[in-house]
């Protein structure tokens, strides 16, 4: 079981770093203002420091920040931080503009995304997109009756997927292997798909499922 930094600190980055830990995973969770955790590090035992520090001690990292953010993040934990790990993307490439018709604009285009840019520039790293397409609320443990919803995923490494998959297993999800980093350009814009229902009905507690 590797242990495992969680890149950021919202509502995102706390549920998944407090997961992980409950399900048996040493873990810290890193801000660039850490001191803003110390009410969450002391209720949950979980150590919370700069991007750096918890890039640098996590074997395996999650990065859950805004995605117009996750590029500059990237950047302040290192090239040299990165090489060989897991790297959890939940981000989605989505603007501040307001929602039209509850529909969400994204600042990436149909044949990119966001995660392609992130390996592009980190090749020695083994990004894997997942838990962008629900939210914080059922991202552990999602309770739907008995009934386990899908989240799908995808990256390059076989490695890396299979450690991903297996944390989905744990955390109540059926994992749904799209294949490599293109699936993304896929995946991501489910995250504006999922945010519909939200907008336009304030409904938030909802997941998808692939019925075979």
């Amino acid at each position: 079981m590797p242990t495992f930094g969680v890149l950021g600190s919202g509502d995102v980055g706390q549920v998944l770093a407090k997961g992980l830990k409950d399900h048996g995973y040493q873990v810290r969770i890193g801000s660039r203002t850490p001191a803003k955790l110390a009410k969450y590090s002391k209720e949950m035992g979980i150590t919370a420091g700069t991007f750096g520090e918890v890039g640098r001690w996590g074997e395996a990292l999650v990065l859950s920040v805004l995605g117009s953010a996750a590029e500059s993040v990237m950047e302040l934990v290192g090239k040299e931080q990165v090489t060989g790990k897991l790297i959890i993307d939940t981000t989605n490439p989505l603007t501040e503009d307001p929602p039209e018709q509850g529909v969400l604009r994204s600042f990436t285009g149909p044949h990119e995304s966001l995660m392609e840019r992130l390996q592009r520039a980190y090749p020695a790293a083994h990004f894997v997109k997942a838990f962008n397409s629900v939210g914080s609320a059922r991202m552990v443990d999602p309770d739907f009756q008995g009934v386990r919803p899908t989240m799908f995923y995808c990256g390059n490494d076989a490695g890396a997927k299979g450690t991903v998959g297996r944390v989905l297993d744990q955390f109540g999800w059926e994992a749904a292997d799209m294949g490599g980093v293109l699936a993304a350009r896929a995946i991501e814009p489910l995250a504006m798909l999922w945010c519909i229902p939200g907008f336009l009905e304030d409904s938030w507690t909802h997941a998808f499922k692939l019925l075979r």
